[in-house]
């Protein structure tokens, strides 16, 4: 007993006695009143009368059934239609067995049988029923999203589980729903109409687990998963939440992406299940083309390789397996172009994997916070590097290195490049620091901050992959800059597709508004430099001039 009331705490509970016998009442009570705190009540109208008063007090009622005018049926049909006193455990009093059919029927969790003749027996079940529904009363208000209403991760992996456990043999899909650059959308639209986008999200998907006999959870954020009977496919999903989203809000910019793992193995944990389902979804993070992707054997190799890279960074940056090259910038405003500087590129020489690509660990390594690792090597080996071509050719030249969100949401990355350039010899406005499009989808304010911070003390900032993306476009209304990098696909077009030039007319006016230079980046052909060049542009980079150079081959370039 006294196990039980440190389970239930030291708190008093109150509990209601309904019976019109008031020999009933008294016997009751006297076996309770040292344990709880008893109301009592001698009809059904008097019952329901403490209850919409002491509702929210009451962690029981002990309800008699045969009472004059309103009985105990009529009082348990009361309380089931009322919000709170549903929640309100009810053990029925009674000495008719027949009667408890019915009674279960209306919402009783027990019966204690006339006459009262065991007082251990009477106090045993009435702790188990407050403990019990106490209980159910904590999962409730833990296993549901606030703001959605769908299962939280946790609970919705238990329940995913049960479904396998009772449910072995049939086939079931993993899904993930992404909503892209949502962070951006909460940037351009507010917290609040961000709340409201994803519970109606959350209701479509909800709607479509109900129709499909499935669960459906709300992992973090804007991340939503489904565990459904395994269907060919999900077009109708995607559809049902573009059309709930266009039907409330009447946007046309949220576009969600589903990741599917439709191949579950029996012994697979229901957790790597849904990261492999998350994995396919994250391959099409920037194809806009497509909203629906399928975990195969292909990504289940890609991950292993992944892992192997996230294993061996730490390994490769002490080892200095880092390559830095070096893509010269020129200027063309004049008859004969002239180096005005180069961007830093890495690749990794990896002694099993051979030459990784930056396309291989960029993006993971951004995902995990590593690319902090990388980023400074390549910093502190370019500022070091300028510093060289200095010292050995008498010439500057400004080299930009890339700066992502990661980093921008490092409080000491002012601290840590102002030391870099101190410790190469070179001033700060020779390191030119390019803020990747990962980066305007950050926290606006503190990539401002950020910016503001790196000017005052002499970097120069410039935009990269200006174009790429509408984030790119809205951060220049606040974010002060020096330099326009165009996205290497409109130069890519800028002679073939008549809405690429004069895409491509319209950023050298803004450049003009801004009164800053652009740089086109991924100039392959000669025709393509002399449009620009008739454009304005004042300089480009590309393998029209130049691949990526070993720092020694910068020499080839100076005049």
């Amino acid at each position: 007993m006294d196990e039980e009331l440190i389970y239930l705490g030291n708190i008093k509970r109150t509990i209601l006695v309904v019976d019109d016998e008031e020999i009933n009442r008294e016997i009751l009570g006297g076996i309770l009143e040292d344990h709880y705190d008893v109301l009592y009540a001698a009809d059904g109208d008097e019952a329901l009368s403490v209850i919409n008063e002491k509702g929210p007090l009451l962690s029981l009622v002990l309800l008699d059934l045969i009472m004059p005018t309103v009985d105990g049926f009529a009082v348990m049909e009361e309380m089931q239609n009322d919000i709170i006193s549903r929640n309100i455990p009810v053990i029925v009093l009674t000495s008719e067995e027949s009667a408890e059919i019915e009674s279960l029927k209306k919402g009783a969790a027990d019966f204690i049988k006339k006459p009262y003749d065991m007082p251990e027996k009477i106090i045993a079940r009435v702790k188990r029923i407050i403990a019990l529904f106490e209980d159910r009363m904590i999962i409730q208000s833990t296993e549901r999203d606030e703001l959605t209403n769908l299962l939280t991760k946790s609970y919705f992996y238990e329940y995913a589980s049960l479904q396998d456990k009772f449910h072995p043999d049939r086939r079931m899909d993993a899904v993930v729903v992404n909503i892209n650059h949502f962070q951006l959308f909460n940037e351009l639209y507010g917290m609040h109409e961000g709340d409201r986008v994803l519970t109606t999200i959350a209701g479509a998907i909800k709607d479509f687990t109900e129709e499909n006999d499935g669960i459906a959870g709300r992992s973090e954020g804007d991340i939503f998963y489904l565990y459904i009977p395994h269907r060919d496919s999900y077009e109708d999903l995607s559809e049902a939440i573009r059309l709930a989203v266009t039907r409330d809000f009447r946007i046309h910019n949220v576009q969600v992406r589903l990741g599917i793992n439709d191949s579950i193995d029996d012994d697979m944990r229901i957790e790597m299940a849904f990261d492999r389902a998350r994995m396919a979804g994250n391959t099409i993070r920037t194809d806009y083309s497509r909203t629906i992707a399928y975990y195969d054997d292909k990504m289940r190799k890609q991950r292993v390789f992944e892992e192997r890279l996230i294993q061996d960074i730490a390994d490769g940056i002490a080892r200095n397996q880092f390559m830095v090259l070096f893509q010269p910038k020129f200027d063309i405003r004049g008859e004969k172009p002239k180096l005005v500087g180069a961007e830093a590129l890495v690749r990794w020489d990896h002694p099993e994997l051979g030459l990784v690509s930056p396309g291989s660990f960029i993006s993971l390594f951004e995902e995990n916070g590593l690319i902090r690792l990388v980023d400074d090597y390549v910093w502190r080996a370019a500022a070091m590097q300028i510093k060289e071509w200095k010292d050995k050719y008498g010439v500057s030249i400004p080299v930009s290195v890339n700066v992502s969100r990661i980093d921008i949401q490092d409080d000491g990355i002012v601290d840590n490049l102002l030391e870099i350039v101190k410790d190469a010899g070179i001033d700060p406005s020779e390191l030119h620091l390019e803020i990747t499009e990962s980066a305007y989808a950050s926290d606006t304010r503190q990539l401002v901050e950020v910016v503001e911070q790196f000017r005052k003390h002499g970097f120069k900032i410039e935009m990269d992959d200006f174009g790429a993306g509408y984030s790119s476009l809205n951060m220049l209304t606040s974010l002060p800059i020096d330099v326009l990098k165009v996205d290497m696909r409109f130069i890519s077009g800028v002679n073939d597709d008549a809405k690429n030039h004069r895409m491509m007319e319209l950023i050298m006016d803004i450049a003009e508004f801004l009164d800053v230079p652009v740089v086109a980046e991924g100039v392959e052909e000669e025709e393509q430099y002399a449009t620009l060049k008739d454009m304005g542009c004042e300089m480009i980079q590309g393998y029209y001039f130049s691949k990526p150079v070993p720092a020694d081959d910068i020499c080839n370039f100076i005049d």
